[in-house]
């Protein structure tokens, strides 16, 4: 729980950055605003049209008794809402990257210096960032098909998918945040999972944190820039922790 707790306070520290570097975090607020309106409308589109799609999806409740096909239809809406919330997190974060590259890059370096030695700058180029964004989007696909079946779960669906869509998403959302200042310092994408993995509890705690700002209506847009910084905290402390954790295993073989 120390750990997870330590993670969410990574964001915070992410957030007392807007005080020491105020204008690379002011100008990642407009890549996020552009595609936060764009989705936020997408998603009061969806949101209009659910009572009609639930029904298009369930054509087999047509002759149920009233309550039944309104409890099957319900439970049909309410897991195309969680699905396409992560979703959205996932295209919004994604998006966001991808557009808002230099502002994002300004930001994570202004962190950098302001939290210690910049590390040296390996090649991140325009593709791979567009690569990685494809990879993350596909991986967000599956989360939300994962927590749309959870949610028609009889009684317990809306909570299992709820809960399990924000943690999968919080997962993805460190893993990505994280990938601008790890790659930077040489780490390759499955060296990066594996130093997230080490550090499961610390990584959920920073992305389900993220996460969760993310579903406060324009809280996406507020906390970016936020998000982007205190990945770079959350990059420092992975690598840290993996250098003592080598330094220490080096010592005892010595010993």
């Amino acid at each position: 729980m120390r750990e997870f707790i330590g993670g969410v306070r990574m964001l915070g520290s992410g957030l007392a950055l807007w005080r020491r570097i105020p204008g690379p975090m002011a100008l990642g607020l407009v890549p996020a605003a552009i595609v936060g309106i764009l989705l936020f409308a997408g998603l009061v589109t969806l949101s209009f049209h659910l009572p009609r799609l639930a029904e298009f999806v369930t054509p087999f409740a047509d002759g149920w008794p009233g309550l039944w096909a309104s409890v099957v239809r319900v439970a049909v809406g309410t897991a195309m809402l969680g699905a396409a919330l992560v979703v959205i997190a996932i295209s919004f974060t994604a998006l966001t990257l991808l557009v808002g590259e230099p502002f994002y890059d300004r930001i994570w370096r202004a962190a950098e210096r302001e939290l210690g030695a910049v590390p040296a700058d390996a090649p991140y180029g325009f593709w791979r960032s567009v690569g990685d964004g494809f990879s993350f989007v596909a991986r967000g696909i599956a989360i939300a098909i994962a927590a749309g079946l959870l949610g028609l779960i009889p009684v317990v669906g809306g909570f299992t998918g709820a809960v399990g869509g924000v943690l999968m998403t919080g997962w993805l959302l460190a893993d990505e945040l994280s990938s601008r200042a790890l790659s930077a310092r040489g780490i390759n994408p499955r060296a990066r999972r594996a130093l997230l993995a080490a550090h499961r509890a610390r990584t959920l705690g920073f992305g389900v944190a993220t996460q969760l700002c993310f579903l406060v209506p324009l809280g996406a847009v507020f906390i970016m820039p936020a998000a982007v910084a205190g990945s770079t905290v959350l990059a420092r402390s992975l690598v840290a922790s993996a250098e003592l954790t080598a330094s220490g295993q080096y010592a005892g073989s010595g010993g």
